[in-house]
């Protein structure tokens, strides 16, 4: 085994990432786990000695595009057999042994929690050791979540932010959601090693820290102390000027946790994700979500009561099997009523291990398209109105880093998480105070007003 003080690397590694921020989250501590055994990472798969897919299976196309993929990288596996070529993530955790049927060029899959093991196993079959070519540690583990935080490889600590996992899995049991499956019964991290990672962020020059959880607001470690002390102790680390979490079911969304966010202001970014699903009580009940739509409306009603100027966005499914008209409607209604900031809209697709499969696939494919064009058109009428009132102000940006196609153009965010362009000269990780000079669906755009704060 390698170790990080050899003076020659082990090898090169390349890793691609689907789906959401636990999924980014993951890669950089396989990329830290890689690297601690002596690694070192490269932009091209084809220069590298161990390809790895971090995998989603969250949808069906999702999942498509990582077999994909893999025929794509079966012509280098073909030019290059020594190379070590991975499933790593959720479609590894779903497939298991059926990846070889469909890849058998694939030399090992890896569950969601294992990344420990990674770099052994790695190690192993790099050896010739061919006893290690098979499924690895697809059972639910813990090691993700206890991973060392200093070992974590992040790129984003250089754009002045970071990613911090609290709780891993979900006790949900939605009709429609394969998670419980892919990552396992929750499993959370003591409250004092949440805060010594967020100290050690900040020494680092971190400004904004991201908790994540595939349901955040069931955190509560082994001491009962629940995301509301953890939001108020995070917002008392020196150095920390932005906090935010996410995924939040609204079933967990607590007067407490709502009173915990109004003290952790101003630091609490006023941007929540809370995914609403459906604006039927009825189709909420056939995807067991433990909420109806005058809970969930209440919900958003007394968040707004004790921070004003919070923003919203959430997730829509579409098409779910018992969805009719009228329950389309209500969401539709309920889109109005609420006006998020912005939306993340899917038609349903039927998740293998599901208790939805049960319901069928009772809408068809060209309704469930009609209606998520419905709910998109909607939406971006709505994203119009709301990004139009930040035109003529002065808002707060964190650098993320140059536009790609657009020099002497930069891209950030603001605390309610809208994306500024603008023009000018800055650097990633810094603040910029910019004036909004004009406004589209899904950005604003602007230049610098001095000084900046940073």
């Amino acid at each position: 085994m390698s170790s990080s003080h050899d003076r020659r690397p082990a090898g090169r590694y390349y890793i691609e990432t689907w789906g959401c921020q636990m999924n980014v989250l993951d890669s950089d501590k396989m990329s830290g786990a890689l690297e601690h055994h002596g690694y070192v990472r490269t932009d091209d798969a084809a220069e590298a000695d161990v390809v790895l897919l971090n995998t989603c299976s969250i949808r069906e196309k999702a999942q498509e595009k990582v077999f994909s993929e893999l025929g794509r990288l079966k012509a280098l596996k073909d030019r290059r057999p020594g190379m070590v070529l991975g499933v790593c993530g959720c479609v590894a955790q779903q497939e298991g042994e059926r990846i070889f049927s469909r890849a058998p060029y694939v030399d090992v899959v890896v569950g969601t929690r294992a990344t420990s093991s990674l770099p052994i196993l790695v190690n192993r079959l790099r050896a010739g050791d061919d006893s290690a070519r098979h499924v690895a540690d697809v059972e639910i583990r813990n090691d993700s979540i206890h991973f060392p935080y200093d070992r974590i490889r992040r790129d984003g600590e250089g754009r002045g932010r970071a990613y911090v996992t609290v709780v891993e899995g979900c006790n949900h049991r939605c009709t429609f959601c394969i998670v419980p499956t892919t990552r396992g019964r929750e499993v959370c991290r003591d409250l004092d090693d949440v805060v010594g990672e967020v100290r050690h962020l900040a020494a680092r020059g971190v400004h904004e820290v991201e908790f994540l959880g595939q349901t955040v607001n069931a955190y509560r470690d082994a001491a009962g102390r629940n995301l509301g002390d953890l939001l108020r102790a995070a917002a008392d680390v020196e150095g920390i000027g932005r906090i935010r979490f996410t995924t939040s079911h609204p079933a967990q969304m607590t007067e407490s946790l709502m009173d915990a966010m109004r003290d952790a202001r101003p630091k609490l970014c006023p941007y929540l994700h809370l995914p609403v699903q459906s604006g039927s009580s009825a189709v909420l009940r056939a995807m067991r979500r433990g909420y109806d739509r005058s809970g969930y409306l209440s919900r958003i009603e007394a968040l707004r009561r004790r921070i004003p100027e919070m923003t919203f966005g959430t997730d829509v499914i579409v098409g779910f099997p018992t969805e009719t008209d009228a329950d389309f409607e209500q969401t539709l209604e309920l889109v109005r009523e609420v006006e998020y900031d912005t939306l993340y809209s899917f038609a349903y697709s039927a998740r293998p291990g599901t208790a939805a499969l049960e319901f069928g696939d009772a809408v068809p494919a060209d309704v469930k398209m009609e209606r998520l064009q419905r709910l998109q058109a909607e939406q971006q009428g709505i994203q119009e109105r709301r990004m139009a009132r930040w035109v003529g102000s002065v808002v707060e940006v964190l650098v993320d880093g140059p536009d790609a196609k657009r020099p002497g153009v930069w891209s950030g965010r603001t605390p309610e998480a809208r994306v500024v362009n603008f023009r000018g000269e800055s650097a990633p990780g810094r603040l910029e105070r910019v004036v909004v000079e004009r406004a589209s669906p899904f950005a604003l755009y602007g230049v610098p007003s001095l000084p900046s704060p940073a």
